[in-house]
């Protein structure tokens, strides 16, 4: 065998081999490279997106946090100022039903000075007229005599 025939086939087989491999086995090879490398580049890019949406969703969580937070601290005063009102609500009641009640006690009060200062000048008049009977030593009539008993218990 011919060394120099042996490397002319070689070298024939060898850019066969190439224009077969180039032609029919290297672009489905280019293909797939070329979509797996755009899947991953899409994968990639959704990747980023949902860290960007991740990143702004917790944004308005903390925006709502902080909303939810102002409004409860809100809720919170409004309680607070409600709270303090109804106090001072029950305070203003309970001062108006404490000098109700003084003054109904100061009425009855008076009412019992009163009639027991009627009742008193009614019984000084019995004595006074007692007295005035034994003194005269005969009976005095309180019907005859009732102009000078009413007299005397104003008077007293």
């Amino acid at each position: 065998m011919n060394l120099n025939l042996s490397m002319w086939y070689q070298a024939g087989v060898f850019f066969i081999l190439a224009l077969v491999t180039a032609k029919f086995i290297w672009p489905p090879v280019i293909g797939a490279i070329d979509e797996r490398m755009k899947r991953i580049a899409d994968g990639l890019a959704a990747a980023d997106k949902g860290k960007a949406e991740m990143q702004a969703a917790e944004k308005r969580v903390q925006a709502q946090l902080a909303a939810a937070s102002e409004e409860g601290k809100t809720h919170i005063n409004n309680a607070e100022k409600r709270a303090a009102l109804i106090i001072e609500e029950a305070r203003n009641t309970a001062a108006a039903e404490a000098a109700r009640i003084i003054a109904a006690a100061k009425a009855d009060a008076d009412n019992q000075v009163t009639k027991a200062r009627e009742e008193l000048r009614d019984q000084v008049a019995t004595l006074a007229v007692k007295g005035a009977e034994q003194i005269l030593k005969r009976e005095i009539n309180a019907s005859a005599h009732a102009d000078l008993l009413n007299q005397l218990k104003t008077e007293l």
